[in-house]
């Protein structure tokens, strides 16, 4: 899935907020820092994302016969392929 920058900043700055209004989380960085943080993992996190997608795509397009997509069975497959793909990454 792709997220522009200032949707990914946004997302960011509601998860440091978030974490500082929970009294048991106590910051050992200033607030910008784990906002930067938040960011890169989100950034990773969809990165992963964005390659799981491919790779159930491929797998679909590389069966015997034509699958077309927003039909029943490549729904049903995609969702097969991309769950195999998210336990091979451990997520």
């Amino acid at each position: 899935m792709r997220i522009s920058p200032d949707k990914l900043n946004k997302l960011a700055h509601t998860v440091a907020d978030t974490l500082a209004e929970i009294d048991e989380v106590g910051f050992l960085e200033d607030r910008n820092t784990i906002r930067q943080e938040a960011r890169k993992a989100l950034t990773v996190l969809l990165t992963q994302e964005a390659g799981i997608d491919t790779a159930a795509r491929t797998k679909i397009a590389n069966q015997r016969k034509i699958i077309q997509e927003g039909s029943q069975e490549w729904e049903i497959l995609y969702r097969k392929y991309y769950n195999d793909e998210v336990r091979k990454l451990g997520i």
